[in-house]
């Protein structure tokens, strides 16, 4: 029986970056992938965020998937398989961005969606031949068969993960989603999803979208199809989500706890700059009130690093999402990824700083030359914002300007402050915040 290793990689980099991080949802692409595998193939995964490689395992066929800050770790990998003379397997976003790169460390490269290809692959295999590139224009999410839940490995506090949809109609300049996908959202059939939703044993499930609110009908139809099952539900949405009532009561009503809100930024001219215009920034209070107001928690997406943000930009956004009582935040620094017009934009004005993918990671360093602040100061103030809005001030007036789903929002701010702490004192020195961030 021929043995299939699928690898879903992370760089030693990377996780130490995350350990900040509380929750670390489990990655779907490997488990969704096996679960295509013709039959008569031993299936193994491993989770370079749960577990390490097993070396002494001979396979067939190694299989590995990776988003650009992994991308070097992956190479090891796969140069270390292919001196066996083990056939390597490559795909995902940073393949898919840069596939002549991808090439040279595998003997096969996956450009874009899998699906169907790579049925077609495994079979070529075993029949002594098969592509070096496997690339599709169009792919139906018909009929896809659930995961393999015996393949997920992380410990994310969560009982299912699974995505509706695929890709976002908008075109943001720094989004990777829309030069993968195409601006295109595809959808699942509600019946399939609904069926995968109900399989999960527990109540607690993350839709792993890209925009669960990309198409509004779609989802309001989807939410009564999960509403019977009684489960807990988050996923991430654009801004969209919250001018609609309708979808707000239809996804309160089927579960949702928390929706991950693509603010970006309170700076319109920022959002202009990259092609997000339809964040209007004087709607943002008002939309947060409107999702509280129905239920359900906001966790807001925050990116420092626009070209028209200046040092004061921290201290402005952390006193808003003060005063908007917003339950939890992610912030990363602007990382043009390549492939995205961001990317062509700054590389064209000479002020790419690095391709060393290792750094391309948004929490813990600065890849490109800001425009109206230095590369220290950005990184120092990405510091300051964390730190403050987990602190225990800002998480008291937060969490008491909206009191939604405090039961499990209050004990989550707490670990994440810890973590945040944790982590700063081991890797960080004092203060050290330049004029203008954070002081008054």
């Amino acid at each position: 029986m021929p043995r299939l290793m699928l690898i879903t990689a992370s760089a030693p980099e990377l996780r130490r970056v995350r350990r900040t991080r509380v929750l670390n949802f489990q990655q779907i692409t490997m488990p969704y992938l096996a679960a295509r595998v013709p039959p008569g193939w031993d299936v193994i995964h491993v989770d370079k965020e749960a577990e390490d490689i097993d070396w002494s395992i001979d396979a067939d066929v190694v299989g590995i998937t990776f988003h650009t800050p992994s991308a070097l770790h992956a190479y090891d990998i796969a140069t270390r398989f292919r001196s066996r003379g083990i056939c390597v397997v490559m795909g995902g976003p940073h393949v898919t961005l840069l596939p002549e790169e991808a090439s040279q460390y595998a003997d096969v490269i996956f450009i874009g969606e899998a699906e169907g290809l790579w049925e077609e692959f495994l079979k070529s295999f075993e029949a002594g031949y098969y592509l070096r590139v496997y690339q599709q224009s169009s792919v139906s999410l018909d009929n896809i068969p659930m995961a393999r839940k015996d393949l997920f490995h992380r410990r994310d506090y969560t009982n299912g993960v699974l995505f509706a949809t695929r890709g976002c109609p908008s075109q943001c300049d720094f989004c990777t989603i829309a030069v993968m996908y195409g601006h295109k959202l595809r959808k699942r059939p509600i019946a399939e999803v609904a069926a995968e939703y109900a399989s999960f044993k527990g109540n607690v499930i993350i839709f792993w979208d890209d925009n669960i609110a990309g198409d509004m009908e779609y989802a309001k139809g989807l939410f009564r199809a999960i509403a019977p099952y009684r489960k807990w539900w988050s996923s991430q949405a654009s801004i969209h989500a919250g001018r609609d009532d309708e979808f707000l009561e239809a996804a309160a009503h089927s579960g949702c706890k928390q929706l991950f809100l693509g603010l970006e930024s309170i700076s319109q001219q920022s959002m202009a700059e990259v092609n997000k215009g339809f964040n209007r920034v004087e709607e943002y209070l008002q939309i947060i009130e409107r999702i509280h107001s129905h239920g359900i928690a906001v966790q807001a997406g925050i990116v420092f690093g626009f070209d028209h943000d200046t040092p004061g930009i921290f201290k402005d956004t952390i006193d808003f999402l003060e005063q908007a009582g917003v339950q939890n935040a992610t912030f990363n620094i602007l990382t043009p990824f390549p492939g995205t017009p961001l990317f062509r934009k700054m590389e064209a004005e000479g002020r790419m700083l690095t391709r060393d993918w290792r750094k391309y990671n948004g929490r813990d360093d600065v890849v490109y030359q800001p425009k109206r602040m230095s590369a220290s100061e950005l990184l120092a103030g990405f510091r300051y914002a964390n730190e403050r809005f987990y602190s225990l001030p800002s998480i008291a007036k937060r969490l008491s300007r909206s009191s939604v789903q405090l039961w499990w929002t209050l004990p989550l701010n707490l670990a994440y402050g810890y973590r945040w702490r944790k982590t700063a004192q081991a890797t960080l020195p004092g203060d050290g915040l330049p004029e203008g961030i954070g002081h008054p």
